[in-house]
């Protein structure tokens, strides 16, 4: 209070007395100085006991820090009376009271420093009786104080009193102390969290039992949650077993739920999960038998999240715990969800896709993911783009369906066949109704594909918007080609091997072009291409085996040789048995299973090629005997007798084109020189037909020997 009065009585000094006044000033400074100095040695005497020696000191910080705003107030009234009306009336003076404010600025940063010093340390204290008290937001508030005082943030402290705190002694030992303080508060904090929200998991060989409890002390679990959560908490621990443990198994797996909320005796929440962890055959890891249903899995997800809803507190006006989570989940959990479970529940059929609702479940889900703020729908579209593109989805489901069973059923045997169209006879076809399909045997398995392509058909369409896609177009173009590709692929050596395959899949190809002629009108794509395609493939594969069976006929005759110039032998008559008995065999394999029409220009085409094969041979014999001649009759005889049987009418045998030169040839090797000589006619016999005229004579001089009469019958061949 002396002092007080004395810088008061400062102006009327200065005016009477210029001299004396300075000196009492002077006197003045020199005692707040001196107050000053013995205040700061007590100050640091504290804080070296706290901080340095580390001695128990019972001393409240409060005496000293409501001393040291005491000394404040008096240099802050000294200062602003020695520099406004001191510094006027002094005049001469001027210099050395500017140095006496030099010095009471210094006492007064001084004295800062020392007050920032003792907050420091009442906060500390305060610290230590909020633990005492177990109130983790108040703590949580004093600590990050505690940080703005020591390392000079915000509006703490002026930067001079900061540079010159962290130059002192006593900083790094503050500065540990609260790092000491800030690691027990975290440290507290998560093990007072894990009492709270229990995350437990128990392995065995081949399963896993997890347990989530959850307390429903809501005042203590919002507190530490928060407190948690603004104290920079690291939660990918915590996120990484929600992942591992929880997420992905209700996604992958059938997990056994039990929701319990009245779990030891009533204080937490309980959750518990049960599933297998053997590991499944497929590349994914799950397989189609385990999938679990994926309305049970957005179940077990609201399960998962209502049972973690007591931690999802709003930590800002932005961030809740959930959206902290979903940072760390969400990519992963999104990609399993919609990977691995909503595009395996994609419908297959257009009754599932019109009875599906999928997409009005997923939107709903996802707008509980939203409201729960573990997503930002804005962001986080997943779910969103799943719904956009569900048609795509679903039109892949239903191809790859039927692209599955297409190629199922082009794996079977071809030779597992039935007959189709049995009252449609070759006269009807071609007679009254040429769109009536022909009586013949197919695949069985080609009966199964025309099935499934009817399935098709007739699966209920709606009408596509203006965006969308008809879900079915395309579908039975795909399945056609798939079969026209992949057929000769994997039949390829039974298709060149026997005999019956070709002609079974020509009929499989012709079946299928008929159909979808019938069904053109049914919005079947590329009709034209498509039937032009199967009859092209049909074909070329049945001609394939003719010309190979061509081929055997003119390998057997091949070996066809005179046994010598006037003896036929044996051996001719076995080479055309031979070829006989290769018709025959084909006549077995063919005729109950091609149209009759086709087998018929089919059988026509090789007896006209064995035909042509033996009359060239015959026709290479430069002399022929009468016992040679009378062979070669009943070797024709033989063929005559036995290619009408290889047709079900014998008459179509005429239609061979060289069946008539055949005959005539037997009946020339019977003939008489005269009688050969008529049947050609001067060119106008029925020899002429089938006949030239160097034909006729080369026989002339092969059957009779050289003679008046044999030369002027060749002069009539003309």
């Amino acid at each position: 209070m002396a002092a007080r009065a004395q810088i008061k009585l400062l102006p009327e000094m200065f005016q009477s007395n210029g001299c004396a006044s300075l000196e009492d000033t002077k006197s003045t400074v020199s005692k707040v100085q001196t107050r000053t100095e013995r205040f700061q040695e007590r100050v640091r005497k504290h804080i070296d006991e706290n901080y340095s020696e580390f001695m128990t000191n019972h001393t409240s910080p409060d005496i000293f820090l409501e001393e040291s705003s005491s000394l404040g107030r008096e240099i802050n009234d000294l200062l602003e009376t020695v520099g406004t009306e001191g510094l006027a009336a002094l005049n001469g003076s001027s210099t050395q009271l500017a140095d006496h404010s030099r010095e009471l600025r210094e006492l007064m940063l001084g004295l800062q420093v020392s007050e920032h010093i003792l907050k420091i340390d009442e906060l500390f204290q305060c610290v230590e009786e909020a633990k005492g008290t177990k109130d983790y937001l108040v703590v949580l508030d004093l600590v990050g104080r505690l940080r703005s005082l020591i390392y000079g943030e915000g509006e703490a402290a002026t930067q001079d009193v900061v540079r010159i705190f962290q130059a002192l002694e006593c900083y790094e030992t503050i500065k540990v102390k609260y790092h000491v303080q800030a690691h027990l508060l975290q440290q507290n904090m998560q093990e007072r969290f894990d009492r709270l929200v229990q995350l437990n998991c128990k392995s065995f060989p081949n399963s896993k039992c997890v347990t989530l409890l959850v307390s429903k002390e809501e005042g203590q679990l919002h507190d530490i949650v928060i407190a948690l959560f603004q104290e920079r908490y690291n939660p990918v621990r915590l996120c990484e077993f929600l992942l591992e443990n929880c997420i992905e198994p209700l996604i992958l797996k059938p997990v056994g739920v039990e929701c319990n909320e009245n779990a030891e005796a009533g204080t937490y929440v309980q959750l518990s999960l049960s599933y297998s962890t053997k590991e499944s055959g497929t590349a994914s890891g799950t397989s189609t038998q385990l999938r679990p249903n994926y309305k049970q899995v957005l179940e077990h997800f609201r399960l998962l999240l209502q049972t973690l809803s007591g931690i999802n507190h709003s930590l800002s006006s932005s961030q809740h715990v959930f959206s902290i989570i979903g940072d760390h989940v969400k990519d992963r959990m999104m990609h399993l969800l919609v990977n691995d479970c909503l595009i395996p529940a994609v419908p297959e059929t257009m009754e599932e896709y019109q009875a599906s609702t999928l997409c009005e479940d997923v939107a709903h889900f996802e707008q509980y993911l939203a409201d729960s703020f573990l997503i930002n729908p804005e962001v986080d579209r997943g779910l969103s783009q799943f719904i956009e593109q569900y048609g795509t989805y679903y039109r892949n489901r239903l191809c790859s369906r039927v692209l599955e069973s297409t190629r199922e059923i082009i794996q079977r045997d071809l030779q597992d066949m039935v007959l189709v169209a049995p009252n449609n006879q070759a006269m009807d076809v071609t007679g009254c109704d040429p769109f009536l399909f022909p009586r013949c045997m197919v695949s069985r398995s080609a009966q199964d594909f025309m099935k499934l392509m009817e399935r098709i058909l007739r699966q209920p369409t709606e009408k596509p918007g203006e965006d969308e896609a008809d879900p079915l177009a395309g579908v039975i173009g795909m399945m056609l080609q798939t079969y026209i590709d992949e057929v000769p692929r994997v039949h390829k050596k039974l298709l060149e091997s026997i005999p019956q395959q070709s002609v079974l899949f020509h009929n499989n190809c012709m079946y299928f072009t008929h159909w979808v002629a019938q069904n053109a009108n049914k919005g079947i794509e590329s009709f034209p291409a498509l039937v032009k395609t199967l009859q092209a493939t049909g074909t070329m594969h049945f001609r394939v085996q003719v010309t190979y069976q061509t081929s055997i006929l003119m390998d057997i005759m091949e070996s066809f040789e005179f046994e010598s110039p006037h003896t036929l032998g044996t051996g001719p008559l076995k080479l055309v048995r031979q070829c006989l008995r290769q018709l025959e065999l084909l006549k077995n394999v063919w005729q109950n299973v091609l149209p009759d029409n086709v087998y018929n220009s089919t059988f026509v085409e090789l007896l006209h090629a064995f035909i042509n094969e033996l009359v060239r041979h015959i026709f290479t014999q430069r002399d022929i005997s009468a016992t040679m001649a009378s062979d070669l009759s009943d070797l024709i005889d033989v063929v005559l007798e036995k290619a009408p049987k290889l047709f079900r009418d014998p008459h179509e045998v005429h239609q061979v084109r060289s069946w008539m030169k055949l005959q005539q040839l037997k009946t020339m090797m019977n003939a008489s020189l005269k009688e050969i000589t008529e049947l050609w006619c001067k060119g106008a016999g029925p020899l002429t037909a089938n006949y030239k005229a160097d034909e006729i004579r080369y026989l002339i001089r092969a059957l009779f020997q050289d003679t008046d009469r044999r030369a002027k019958a060749i002069t009539q061949i003309m």
